[in-house]
């Protein structure tokens, strides 16, 4: 509870309903899996860094819970860092996605002078993510019957003032949710692939509105449509914490099985060597002024960003 007190800090959520979000754990041992899966991706990707010959030190922090990252930027400081590039694990942009990283980065940095954070880039359409989440899709279209599969990708919905106010011109989170979805659709069945983006894991009042449809409300859809098979990919997420296992693995597979649907989630990102190399080539951007990599026209994102790019959403219904 007190890990999601933090998280919906300001929302005005009841503790009832947290409380309802708490009993989900409790399917996976009490524990958010999200701390195992980023100490995975951060081992992988010193080991990474080891094959290119970057010599330098890793540290984990978060947002929500312990290890805070001010108290990440204490410890940096003890240990003699001043300079220090920062990944969040979240590929595109947004308040939530990119600014609130930063508004924590600048309470570290005021907590703790003398330390100066680069946050790197977005990776929506880095080729490393794309190849990782399409490799996945094939995995998953390879355990369903024949060949007409429907691909159904799926991010965190946000409410839509959060999309209409992100980038310099508004609606950057659901372009660049589409250009994933658009490119791993196409580097697994060819140009113009078919595909649908569709929304999960909402909170908040119903008076404000979200991105929509929700995925159980498409997967009835499909099925009154006819059709058969179903693979969901959450391109949106980067690794299978709560939101994957609990609404996908849990709900949508339910909804799917009610429906009669053949259903299949593909894999996230996780630790996909592909994947890491593409966060290593984000590395090497700042390090060594290497070309940035990038699939999609959407332009680089995540780079000196204005102050007033991406801002927090209306609370207002």
């Amino acid at each position: 509870m007190p890990f999601l007190r933090n998280v919906t800090a300001g929302r005005g959520i009841p503790d009832e309903r947290l409380a309802e979000v708490a009993e989900h754990y409790q399917h996976f041992g009490g524990v958010s899996p999200i701390t195992a899966q980023n100490e995975a991706l951060l081992a992988a990707l010193t080991a990474e860094f080891g094959r290119r010959g970057f010599e330098l030190p890793t540290y984990f922090g978060n947002r929500n819970w312990h290890p805070f990252v001010t108290d990440t930027a204490r410890q940096l400081a003890a240990d003699g860092h001043r300079e220090v590039l920062v990944l969040a694990t979240s590929a595109t942009g947004s308040y939530s996605g990119c600014r609130q990283y930063r508004e924590d980065l600048a309470r570290a940095a005021s907590a703790v002078p003398g330390v100066r954070f680069t946050k790197l880039r977005h990776y929506f359409d880095h080729p490393g993510f794309i190849e990782a989440n399409a490799d996945a899709v094939r995995d998953a279209l390879a355990r369903l019957p024949g060949d007409d599969a429907r691909l159904v990708f799926t991010a965190h919905s946000v409410p839509a003032s959060m999309n209409a106010n992100a980038g310099p011109s508004g609606g950057l989170y659901l372009d660049q949710q589409q250009a994933t979805a658009a490119l791993v659709a196409e580097a697994v069945r060819g140009p113009g692939a078919g595909f649908d983006l569709v929304w999960q894991s909402r909170s908040g009042p119903p008076r404000v509105p979200w991105l929509a449809p929700d995925v159980n409300d498409h997967l009835r859809t499909l099925a009154a449509e006819g059709v058969r098979s179903v693979v969901v990919a959450p391109t949106g997420f980067v690794s299978d914490h709560l939101e994957v296992l609990w609404d996908l693995d849990h709900e949508a597979a339910a909804t799917a099985a009610e429906l009669g649907l053949n259903f299949v989630r593909a894999a996230t990102a996780g630790t996909h060597p592909a994947f890491v190399a593409g966060l290593a080539d984000l590395v090497a951007e700042q390090l060594a002024g290497a070309e940035p990599k990038a699939l999609s026209t959407l332009g680089i994102c995540g780079w000196r960003c204005p102050e007033h790019c991406c801002p927090p959403p209306s609370r207002r219904g």
